[in-house]
């Protein structure tokens, strides 16, 4: 626990800060915070009333009104933070809440820094690290499937289970300790075949959870998805027809996109991020070759990319000489599109080629469901269900990733009857990773100040 934070009472706005709204919410927390609100508040005496209590009455300043309030009363423990809090609800205009922020720090109160409510909550033993993190993904989440796993990981997720392995592993690791200290005498503490009964059992548990992390990632940050082909494709048609609405300029005049379009799409609760960008081909226009760079640049920076040709007016030979040429690192989905405008032969041709089109019309809208599902198969592991324990930090699967390897070397460890001392560096190894995620051991204040820092204000 800090108690630097906790001698200071901090406040904030606890609501948007952009655009209007009826009701504005604001926050204080500290030892001192429901003095600090009783000198402003005109109503019943709040230093006398009970926790989780609402009262009416007016903020005032020198016998001025401010606004017109309810105040929630919370007292400590039984609070977000654990500490005293108050909660003033007022009118939603902008220039009252930071009247009212204004005349409680006067009176004593601090401004909260970023996510330093919450940041309280965890120090004070609220909620664990992984817990707090899932705040500001909820805060943050903008699908019902993004809002899912963070509401999971807010009621414990996979923390639960994960702290109590490392619990038993702390104590295999204690007694592989003791062995060390009467290594003289040859004495065996730790049974090493329910060690390694217990390792496997974490690595049951933390596999699929570092597996689910490509679709907790793309669930948390969406998928960004180019669009490429040559001008007049029917790449911005697309983009239309995928938005279902005219946000591309559709044109016959070659390289009308001279700069990409970003534009997001929920498909089966994941937001796909789709650029349209500029035609490739060669060009002397000065504009229109730096949107032709871009959209090489954007094919590089994609999760997945369309490629997409006129399957009417080009050959096959100038679409498989043209692919050889774009990243086949990344996965893409390759359209021929205007389908609805050429022979069977000329099908029939594209279908014996060894790169596999999924033929499209972007225009009458042939194929695009096909074409979402597809997109949705690309970034989405089917043995991974959305109602699964998912991972979506990046902090979490890293330190999963580099447990998973100390519990391995663990594993290898015992098989090879090594050292004591190595057996339990590895051990160390693997209980450090797994506190990092939830807190348990001692973090970094650097690490704490990134990941708090990320909040809004207020939270």
């Amino acid at each position: 626990m800090n108690s630097a934070l906790n001698n200071n009472t901090i406040v904030a706005i606890a609501t948007a800060i952009q655009g209007e709204g009826a009701l504005g919410v604001i926050r204080l927390s500290g030892e001192n915070s429901i003095t600090i609100a009783n000198k402003v508040f005109k109503g019943k005496d709040l230093t006398n009333q009970e926790s989780h209590t609402i009262h009416y009455g007016f903020i005032i300043e020198d016998r001025n009104i401010i606004d017109e309030v309810i105040v929630s009363i919370f007292k400590a423990p039984r609070s977000y933070t654990t500490e005293d809090s108050i909660e003033i609800s007022c009118h939603g205009s902008m220039y009252i809440q930071e009247q009212i922020v204004a005349l409680l720090i006067k009176k004593g109160a601090k401004l909260a820094n970023p996510g330093e409510f919450t940041l309280r909550a965890f120090l004070n033993g609220r909620i664990n690290l992984s817990q707090a993190e899932a705040v500001a993904d909820l805060i943050s989440s903008k699908s019902e499937s993004a809002k899912k796993i963070a509401l999971n990981q807010l009621r414990g997720g996979f923390t639960n289970e994960l702290s109590e392995l490392r619990n038993q592993l702390i104590h295999y690791a204690s007694m592989v300790e003791l062995e060390l200290d009467f290594a003289e005498e040859d004495v065996d503490f730790a049974n090493k075949e329910e060690l390694k009964k217990l390792i496997i059992k974490l690595n049951n548990k933390i596999e699929p959870l570092m597996a689910s992390f490509k679709l907790g990632n793309a669930i948390k940050n969406g998928i960004n998805v180019a669009i490429v082909g040559k001008p007049n494709a029917g790449k911005s048609s697309l983009l239309n027809t995928l938005l279902n609405e005219e946000r591309a300029i559709v044109s016959d005049i070659a390289g009308t996109t001279r700069d990409t379009i970003e534009e997001i799409l929920n498909i089966n609760g994941i937001l796909f991020r789709f650029i349209d960008t500029a035609g490739l081909r060669e060009t002397i226009d000065t504009i229109e070759k730096i949107g032709v760079e871009k959209a090489f640049e954007q094919i590089d920076k994609s999760s997945v990319y369309l490629y997409l040709f006129d399957l009417e007016n080009t050959k096959l030979s100038e679409v498989e000489q043209e692919l050889e040429t774009l990243n086949s690192d990344i996965p893409r989905i390759l359209l021929a599109n205007k389908i609805d405008l050429v022979t069977e032969k000329k099908l029939k041709e594209f279908e014996d080629s060894k790169f596999k089109f999924l033929f499209v019309s972007a225009k009458n809208k042939k194929s695009i469901d096909i074409l979402k599902q597809n997109l949705y198969n690309k970034v989405i592991d089917k043995d991974i269900s959305i109602n699964d324990t998912i991972v979506s930090n990046i902090r979490h699967y890293k330190a999963l990733k580099e447990t998973n390897k100390a519990l391995l070397d663990t594993l290898e460890g015992i098989e090879l009857d090594i050292s004591g001392d190595l057996l339990a560096q590895s051990i160390r190894i693997a209980l450090t990773e797994l506190g990092n995620i939830t807190g348990e051991i001692d973090i970094d204040q650097d690490i704490l100040g990134t990941i708090f820092s990320k909040f809004c204000i207020g939270k």
